[in-house]
């Protein structure tokens, strides 16, 4: 049987100092936070404890862990990306081989339209700042990236730390589109500007048709994990 939320256990949420001096742990009632492996959950700026801690805060009667997307993405950082970084390296780079913005619609012409403003100039910046271009179709039929874009991403990740990594990540997966993901990691992009980048098909047809509420909340769902990802590197890098 599926347990239910967890009570709340603690009066207060705050941040501290680690034990060590390197670095910050959220505090409940005096006793550190760890991720759900049981690691010691220590993070590397004040802000983003800060954050996390507020989140703690927030719970009410009950723990909801849904509505804890930084505290999320830290314990990801912790238990499944460091240590394992070239595993979630590869799963990004995944999604380059199939970027969203590579593939263009025939028609209608307003549509063809719209994905050109949007996405070229995200795949010009990127093509700069890689060293490679993307080859770009029109259709749904695959069009196999060069090896080289799969190595300039790959290299391109490798510097960034085990957090920029697991919001990176969920940022992909959220956006389906490496360009796009990185083009909020870098600050040319806000992440609800790349949400909708990232829906421009979906958009166009909700104008035309509308939008049911199953697909609607679904959507709102995704938009908000895109928010939390760009919320967490303004706070590890603000």
């Amino acid at each position: 049987m599926a347990q239910g939320p967890a009570k709340r256990f603690y009066k207060k949420a705050e941040v501290g100092p680690a034990e060590d001096g390197e670095g910050y742990r959220i505090l409940l009632d005096g006793r550190g936070v760890r991720s759900p492996a049981g690691a010691p959950l220590v993070l590397p700026v004040e802000s983003l404890a800060q954050a996390i801690a507020e989140e703690w805060e927030a719970q009410e009667e009950e723990i909801r862990p849904l509505t804890m997307g930084l505290m999320q993405l830290a314990a990801t950082a912790v238990d499944r990306v460091d240590g394992r970084r070239d595993d979630v390296i590869a799963e990004i780079v995944k999604y380059a081989e199939a970027d969203l913005t590579c593939y263009r619609a025939e028609g209608p012409d307003d549509l063809v339209v719209r994905q050109a403003q949007a996405w070229q100039p995200e795949l010009d910046w990127f093509t700069e700042a890689l060293g490679v271009p993307m080859e770009v179709t029109c259709g749904i039929m695959p069009v196999a990236q060069p090896e080289e874009v799969c190595v300039a991403v790959a290299d391109f990740l490798r510097p960034l730390s085990h957090w920029h990594l697991s919001a990176l990540h969920s940022l992909t997966v959220a956006l389906g589109s490496v360009v796009l993901s990185l083009s909020v990691l870098k600050g040319r992009l806000d992440g609800g500007t790349a949400f909708d980048h990232s829906r421009l098909d979906e958009l166009y047809q909700i104008e035309l048709w509308g939008e049911d509420s199953e697909a609607k909340e679904k959507r709102q769902t995704v938009r908000a994990d895109v928010l939390i990802a760009e919320r967490f590197f303004a706070l590890i890098d603000g």
